[in-house]
This record gives C-alpha cells, structure tokens and sequence, in this order.
C-alpha cells in the first residue's frame, strides 16, 4: 500500500459508512424497484425513477434520520412532487422551472419539518420529464407509503433489517 491508498484507508474507516445492509435489505430494494421497473413497463408511465432509489436507500442505510422517518419521506415527497408539479402548470417546462423548484423545495420542505433530499428532486421531476398532473398522488404517494410500510414491517420481521422507524422521544419536562 502507498501512502495515498493508506490515507486513504484511514480516512474511510473513520468516516465511512458504518452500517452495512444485509442480504434481506438488498432483496427488499430489489423487489420494489423491480415492482417499479414492472410498473413503469406495463403501463408505460414513470414510476422507475431515480428519487426513490435515493429513498430506499436512506432507509437502508440511515433508518434513524430525522429525512428518513415516516413523516419526512411521505409528506416531503409528496409535497416537493406537487411543488414541482404546481411550477410547471404555472410557468411552463424545463430546466429553469426545474431549477425553481428544487430551490423552492429545499426552502418550503425544511420549514415544514418535512424535508426529505429525494423530495428535492422530485421538485424537480415535473418541470423536465412531465410526468402528467397527478403525479404527486398516483405515484409518488403510493411508492412512499409502499417503501415506509414495508419497511416497518420488514424490520419488525427480520432481526437482521435495520431497525425502522425510530422511535419518537418524549422531550424532558
């Protein structure tokens, strides 16, 4: 080893991710991204989209983050989905649209207290692919409720998935 790779090295094993999934938590996000990839060929509309393989992975990798609880990834998908989608009825399609949405979203979500980063690009989906004017709810909805359900129920059934979601703490009086 030469001493770029061992900084290198060190550096990771120090501020690398510490948690690695298991084998059932690579399955779970096989399955519904493949039930997406099915989904998207069956009926020819976007559901396979980048975003939700964001998500899936935050709640593999860090279930017990504030962005990866219940509340932040359905309501700030959803919300950032319909931000994005209400921007491009209004303004019209592209990459300046796009733009204004997520920094919409980036302001509106956290002040919500339901800020989710693949809610951001969601913002932002509507105004470059346009997904159609019920996205946010045909889509978006359904593959959130999907993924934090059947995570819940996943870690609750294998002792091996990540623990989900984190609990809500009481604050001292």
């Amino acid at each position: 080893m030469n001493g770029g790779t061992r900084w290198l090295a060190r550096v990771l094993a120090r501020r690398g991710a510490a948690l690695c999934p298991g084998l059932s938590a690579w399955l779970w996000m096989a399955a519904l991204l493949g039930a997406l990839a099915w989904l998207d060929h069956a009926h020819g509309g976007a559901f396979l989209i980048p975003p939700f393989a964001a998500t899936l992975t935050i709640l593999v990798y860090l279930p017990g983050v504030t962005v990866a609880q219940p509340l932040a990834v359905v309501c700030g998908s959803v919300a950032g989905a319909a931000l994005g989608t209400g921007l491009s009825a209004l303004l019209g399609f592209g990459p300046g649209v796009a733009m204004l949405a997520a920094l919409s979203a980036a302001i509106v979500l956290p002040s919500l207290r339901i800020f989710h980063p693949p809610g951001i690009a969601l913002a932002m989906y509507p105004a470059l692919l346009h997904p159609g004017p019920l996205f946010a709810v045909e889509v978006v909805l359904p593959f959130t409720l999907a993924a934090v359900t059947s995570a819940a129920l996943m870690s609750r059934l294998l002792p091996v998935f990540p623990r989900y979601p984190t609990p809500l703490r009481r604050k001292a009086d």
